[in-house]
This record gives structure tokens, C-alpha cells and sequence, in this order.
């Protein structure tokens, strides 16, 4: 009986696998930018700025506060996280409003949790400007 025990505890991985899947050539590259994107700590402060913002988007004018960095080096940023899919924006008279993406965070999400989530529950499409 305790060997029978043994086996059963055996049966169970010690771990939790970070996907439940393989990923694609193409889920891989997705993640592989998105995550490069975040890599920079500016940029993690900057989606981090975003996402924190009371109704969940910023205007650009409110994403300079903190940093000392010039305004063309902000907007670099903040176009290398739309590359990435991880923000979208849009024009609205002479300011620029940023919201994060909540499916690119899903992916993101899926990625590094322990979690059922496959490719296919995700809905997984390509960022604006890689397709």
C-alpha cells in the first residue's frame, strides 16, 4: 500500500510548467519582442505610468513627470512599447493618449503564471506593425 502511495506522489510534477503547450514560431517571436520592449526600465515605468492612470490611459503630457529624460526620447519609448503591442494610442486635438492593451498582458500573463490558458483561449494576434 505505501508503495502504491509513493507512485502517486511520483505521478505529480513538482513544478508547474510556464505554458501548457509548445509555443509557435510565431508566439514565441510576439513574446520575445514584448518582452525586450519591457526590458528596458524606463519603459517598465513608463507602461507602469499607463496602466496606473486614473481610467486607465495618460496623456502623453502627463508621461514626462518623473523622468529626466527630453520629451523625443520619451516618445522613443513610448513607440517601441506600441511596436511591441504592449500600448495603443490615439490623437485627440495636439496631445497623444496611451492605454495598455489587456490582451498583450493576458499573453504576457500566460507566459509566466502558472496557468490552463492555451494559445487559442488567448486569441493571440499579431501587434500593429508586424503583420
Amino acid at each position: 500500500m505505501s508503495k502504491q502511495i509513493f507512485q502517486a506522489e511520483q505521478a505529480e510534477p513538482c513544478y508547474t510548467p510556464l505554458v501548457r503547450e509548445p509555443l509557435t514560431q510565431d508566439w514565441a517571436g510576439d513574446l520575445a519582442l514584448m518582452f525586450k520592449a519591457l526590458a528596458d526600465p524606463v519603459r517598465l515605468r513608463v507602461l507602469s505610468l499607463v496602466a496606473s492612470h486614473q481610467g486607465g490611459e495618460a496623456c502623453v503630457c502627463d508621461l514626462s513627470v518623473g523622468f529626466d529624460l527630453t520629451q523625443p526620447t520619451i516618445s522613443h519609448h513610448l513607440k517601441v512599447l506600441r511596436e511591441s503591442g504592449l500600448l495603443q494610442c490615439e490623437r485627440r486635438g495636439t496631445w497623444v493618449y496611451y492605454w495598455v492593451v489587456p490582451s498583450t498582458l493576458a499573453q504576457l500573463s500566460a507566459m509566466l503564471g502558472p496557468t490552463n490558458v492555451t494559445a487559442a483561449d488567448l486569441a493571440v494576434s499579431t501587434p500593429a506593425g508586424l503583420a
